[in-house]
């Protein structure tokens, strides 16, 4: 009997340990992990950091850095915790630690969970060129208390000038072909099944010295046949390649621009080296036989989490929009960087705040985001819009996180982002009154021109109106028309989104004076913009203050931003839905988010599966596997094929359509709010800081008289978080079922609203 009370013992011990997982030091997982040219290896940190030139491993630049961890959701709430910090593994293995031993800290009743899950270093100064070993261990909502956790560790970096936030090293992966093809020229064809930036690398015997051609490339023209005038930007390169008697290996060097479209690209790392991006290979002139082993791509990538996202649903033509964009996040990571794509490779507020959104979706991995932002404040670009989007990034890095540490670090410098000294009196915005000054324009980092131009200047969708790109024939732009004027309606509705976002913001710093002053400016300009920009008549908004005009632009991103009142709301989706697609792939981020705030999710959904030239789908019939930088080669000539700001659907999928979005930081609490539209069924899982949230929806016909539909939702909800959930109400339905037992909860606004659901999994019947 003993024995058996023992056994239990243990087993329970082990369970509860197995329950506290994904350990990161500064938002990062796996700081202990070790690459070589970017390729995991198996050696031990300690031994990886003695031969810097040959390894790469995380760089943590901060002396006092953030823990944080996840648990399963059989753990509902957590009451204490206790975590080590040490020099050596060997005392954390003794439960002893040698840098800091923070008890057991006792949590209060409110936000129990985010302070447990992210606690800063406040033990003996930690020294840089040293490794630190860390666990945790907790105490349940019962007081059951847990062994500590597997050991992590992490190495601290000097620190980098460029570099504020911690972050890994870039990672490849070797690739075969998926298809090899004898021509009847004799020639190789090489299908690696989607686009990727990479190296190609080759294993060849030859009974004699030779040459052979070699091309890559992106797109086909035909059946087994590179494009080799596909456009501008979408890459074909043939190489020349002198080959040698006997079996060698051979590894293409690609040519490194330091000088793209004049401007400073972020450059890839030596232990990398150059890429380049290519599906197909073709090989010519070469004798013998070409195996699928002969040659292999070595694709590059920030470290990515395949399996932490997924989606499906009963409408196929989202399922493969949904794949094209989650992949799109992971091959336009090459940099480490969000950047425009291959063409320039720079970053632009614009990507970076789509990137921001559909990286976040697919996977919990939050550096690349936060070097992103760190970049962007001190190298601006020049759109006014672009400018104002650095408060949104800023402030889905704190949603989405719960660390306040990049608020900390850059409020002053966001502050200035918001552009306020362009205001004037009414409280508006204009990049046209002479309040551009070169001591303005140096506060928000801006040094140089572009084509010419000094400042900012108003861009509302890109490419603008028509216009000439080289030689090539006119294009009509993607702003629906817009007319530019010295106020502008687009540019005062970010301006607007800035302002509540800045009080927000504020608030979580305690700044609570400077919080009441957003919030008077913000209504302000809240009803400065229904002066200026609202016609009395119609309650749409117009361009700016000097015309009669409404393009989708200025009416999209107002109810984006909650600028339309009330009343206003379904004359303006209206008009919304009229335009249809009549934005940039940019803009349909914007779009798309409106529509669904706007109780507009079918409409959402339907222009998501479209099949015409403006759609996703488009770029997936073109044969592209990443995302576009427009629509179509119709609509901007010198598109490239690599473009993550074509992937809005990766997130609008996750937080509109699935409904899933934090409501405070963290996702301590959060809500699922779905909007199917014609779907029957729909299963999504996506990571958070907290674990991942399940939504799987299905409609069925109840066993009723009469026969109708009935609903069913099925969610998991991670630990130490709570849910509120919409469930869809359907027809004339009324009895609403929670985990089996009836509820007494009545619909409002075609939704049951279930307040604080907890940790684990739940189901919703609607019957």
């Amino acid at each position: 009997m003993k024995k058996q009370f023992i056994l239990l013992l243990t087993l329970f011990a082990y369970n509860l340990q197995s329950q506290i997982t994904d350990l990161r030091c500064d938002l990062l997982l796996q700081t202990d992990k070790v690459y070589k040219n970017g390729i995991p290896v198996t050696i031990p940190l300690a031994e990886a950091v003695q031969q810097k030139d040959v390894y790469q491993f995380a760089h943590i630049f901060n002396k006092k850095p953030r823990f944080t961890w996840s648990t399963d959701t059989t753990i509902k709430g957590i009451t204490a915790y206790h975590i080590l910090v040490a020099t050596t593994p060997q005392y954390l293995a003794e439960n002893k630690a040698d840098r800091w031993n923070f008890r057991k800290q006792e949590l209060g009743q409110s936000s129990k969970f985010l302070k447990s899950a992210s606690v800063i270093y406040n033990g003996k100064p930690l020294e840089i060129g040293k490794i630190y070993y860390w666990t945790v261990k907790i105490w349940d909502e019962n007081n059951n208390e847990t062994p500590f956790s597997d050991i992590a560790s992490f190495y601290l970096n000097a620190p980098d000038s460029a570099e504020v936030f911690a972050h890994h090293p870039l990672s490849a992966e070797i690739q075969k072909p998926i298809d090899v093809v004898k021509k009847n020229d004799g020639s190789y064809f090489l299908d690696f099944g989607k686009d990727a930036l990479g190296q190609l690398s080759l294993h060849l015997t030859s009974e004699q010295a030779d040459s052979i051609w070699i091309e890559v490339g992106e797109a086909l023209a035909d059946k087994n046949t590179i494009h080799k005038e596909a456009g501008r930007n979408i890459r074909y390169l043939r190489y020349p390649l002198s080959i040698k008697a006997g079996t060698h290996d051979y590894t293409l060097k690609w040519e490194t621009n330091e000088k793209r479209n004049s401007r400073n690209p972020v450059m890839m790392p030596d232990y990398i080296g150059e890429v380049y991006p290519f599906r197909y290979v073709s090989i010519e002139n070469k004798k013998g036989i070409i195996k699928d082993v002969s040659v292999q791509r070595k694709i590059v990538f920030y470290p990515f989490n395949d399996k932490a996202a997924s989606f499906t649903s009963s409408d196929t033509v989202l399922n493969q929009v949904w794949d094209l964009c989650k992949y799109s996040i992971k091959a336009t990571s090459f940099t480490g960087y969000y950047i425009d794509g291959d063409r320039e490779r720079i970053p632009y507020e614009a990507d970076a705040v789509i990137n921001q959104l559909s990286h976040y979706a697919v996977d919990a991995e939050y550096s690349m985001a936060r070097r992103s932002l760190n970049y962007l404040i001190y190298h601006p670009t020049w759109p006014t819009e672009w400018s104002l989007q650095n408060v949104l990034l800023a402030w889905n890095d704190y949603m989405y996180t719960g660390d306040d540490l990049f608020l900390k670090n850059f409020y002053s410098e966001l502050k200035l982002k918001t552009l306020m000294p362009l205001a004037s009196e009414n409280g508006l915005i204009s990049t046209r009154t002479n309040k551009q000054t070169d001591e303005f324009l140096k506060t928000i980092h801006i040094t140089k021109t572009f084509d010419g131009r000094r400042g900012l200047h108003d861009i509302v969708d890109w490419p603008q109106k028509s216009g000439f790109i080289g030689t090539e024939k006119e294009y009509d732009g993607e702003t629906d028309g817009f007319i530019f004027n010295t106020y502008n309606a687009v540019v005062n509705a970010y301006y607007y989104q800035n302002l509540v976002l800045m009080q927000k913001i504020a608030m979580a710093l305690y700044q609570t004076e400077e919080a009441e002053l957003y919030k008077t400016k913000a209504q302000q300009v809240y009803n400065s913009f229904q002066t200026v920009f609202r016609d009395a008549q119609t309650g749409l908004i117009k361009d700016g203050d000097s015309t009669n005009h409404t393009s989708l632009h200025s009416n999209m991103f107002a109810l984006a931003f909650g600028l339309i009142p009330d009343k206003d709301i379904q004359k303006v989706s209206a008009f919304i839905k009229s335009r249809r697609m009549a934005c940039s792939v940019y803009g349909s981020q914007f779009l798309l988010d409106a529509l669904y705030d706007g109780g507009q999710g079918d409409y959402g959904l339907e222009l998501m599966t479209a099949t015409t030239q403006r759609s996703w789908y488009n770029m997936i019939k073109t044969g592209s596997t990443i995302s576009l930088e427009a629509w179509d080669k119709v609509y901007k000539p010198n598109l490239d094929w690599n473009h993550a700001w074509g992937a809005a659907p990766a997130n609008i999928i996750v937080r509109k359509l699935m409904g899933i979005e934090p409501l405070s930081p963290a996702f301590e609490t959060f809500q699922i709010k779905p909007q199917f539209g014609h779907l029957t069924h729909a299963n999504v899982t996506t990571p958070t800081i907290k674990g991942p949230i399940s939504v799987n929806f299905n409609k069925n016909t109840v066993q009723r008289t009469p026969l109708r539909e009935g609903i069913r939702l099925e969610i998991i909800v991670p630990s130490c978080t709570t849910a509120t959930v919409y469930v869809p109400q359907n027809n004339n339905q009324v009895d609403l079922y929670i985990n089996g037992k009836k509820s007494s909860i009545l619909p409002t606004n075609g939704y049951y609203i279930v307040e604080n659901v907890k940790a684990g999994r739940h189901v919703f019947d609607v019957k």
